[in-house]
């Protein structure tokens, strides 16, 4: 289920054919979902509920073949390794993988293991991978490092440009949003072809939220659907201890600095939601385009040329980009909420689903 199959499309603008970050031109998702055990946790045994997610930015070399790219941190209680020199340089050098808090570092090893055998004969590997988390340690054993290599070079090598599998999957498995089962979403928009015609597509690992705060579009959808409608997770850990990553994808030619500025719009669509930025939170966007193909990436060659050219839109047309990335990134949390299905995980704790019709019924009350 998705929130336009129950007709009720967010925004003004229109959403690609797929209404995923696949409708950006080369961006391809592949997923590695990781489900084992029951009862009571044990470290190193289980239950798992974990995985990986993989975006990889066009269809060429990721390795030798950059992309311009922006950062932006809403709140840093999270990592995303490689962002100190993304954003020194301005440019993305690697897929984006998203796993749980304790994964990252196999995963981002993985993704260095991947470079040295994809180069050419003769290039000298130089590799500072993009990977993010969030903690799904309410579900998952997330001390039992149940995430290997292998599953991030699965995630990698699945990895296609069609339709986008949500909710718990990939990176998104275990993951909790506004005391609903949370995980991978995504959506798209189109800008008018006056502005360009341009696409910009959203994926989201939603693990975030509290439940009276959850609100769709300007339905407090939370209060309305509350604790006594849909039991709230059983756990220890208090609401709003969560994260989430959102990766924005535009065919757009853009510079670093606007990528970073549609990257901070992200949180615009987060707080749409309701999402605050909580201090606990590990709020963390990413946006890159492919507007710019055929960069060179220079550390791996002995003569770089001395020059590339490139190009930019004017600012004076970038408004309807930041409204698609706050609609896509709205659109694509709600998406990870419908799509994921009720799981039972370590200790027995019970994380239930947001039903399609009861959001329905709500958005209708409006």
């Amino acid at each position: 289920m998705r929130l336009r199959e129950l007709g009720f499309p967010l925004g003004t603008l229109a959403a690609g054919p797929l209404n995923a970050i696949t409708d950006v031109a080369g961006v391809r998702v592949g997923h590695t979902t990781l489900v084992s055990g029951h009862g009571r946790r044990r470290r190193g045994h289980g239950p798992v509920r974990t995985g990986v997610t993989v975006v990889v930015p066009h269809a060429g070399s990721v390795w030798t073949e950059p992309v311009y790219a922006g950062f932006h941190r809403l709140n840093g209680n999270g990592e995303m390794t490689g962002v100190h020199w993304l954003e020194e340089a301005g440019t993305l050098l690697s897929p984006i993988a998203l796993t749980n808090t304790h994964s990252v570092g196999v995963v981002r090893d993985a993704l260095v293991a991947l470079e040295v055998e994809e180069l050419p004969e003769g290039a000298e590997a130089w590799a500072l991978p993009v990977v993010a988390e969030t903690w799904d340690g309410v579900l998952n054993d997330v001390d039992g490092f149940h995430v290997r290599a292998e599953h991030a070079r699965a995630a990698y090598r699945s990895a296609t440009d069609g339709p986008v599998a949500e909710g718990s999957v990939g990176g998104g498995t275990g993951m909790i949003c506004h005391e609903f089962k949370g995980g991978i979403g995504t959506s798209s928009r189109t800008v008018p072809e006056a502005v360009g015609g341009f696409t910009v597509g959203v994926l989201v690992q939603a693990n975030h939220g509290r439940r009276e705060r959850l609100c769709i579009d300007g339905v407090p959808v939370g209060r309305m659907v509350g604790g006594d409608v849909v039991p709230v997770p059983g756990s220890a850990v208090p609401p709003g201890t969560g994260s989430i990553i959102v990766v924005v994808a535009t065919d757009a030619p853009l510079l670093p600095i606007q990528l970073r500025r549609l990257a901070q719009r992200a949180g615009f669509g987060v707080a749409r939601t309701g999402g605050v930025g909580e201090n606990s939170s590990g709020d963390l966007f990413l946006a890159f385009s492919t507007g710019n193909r055929g960069m060179p990436a220079d550390h791996h060659s002995d003569r770089p040329p001395l020059t590339t050219s490139v190009r930019t839109l004017s600012n004076r047309y970038v408004d309807p980009l930041f409204d698609a990335v706050i609609e896509a990134t709205e659109e694509a949390i709600v998406n990870a909420l419908l799509a994921a299905e009720t799981m039972t995980g370590a200790d027995d704790v019970v994380v239930r689903r947001l039903d399609g019709a009861l959001l329905a019924e709500a958005l209708t009350r409006r």
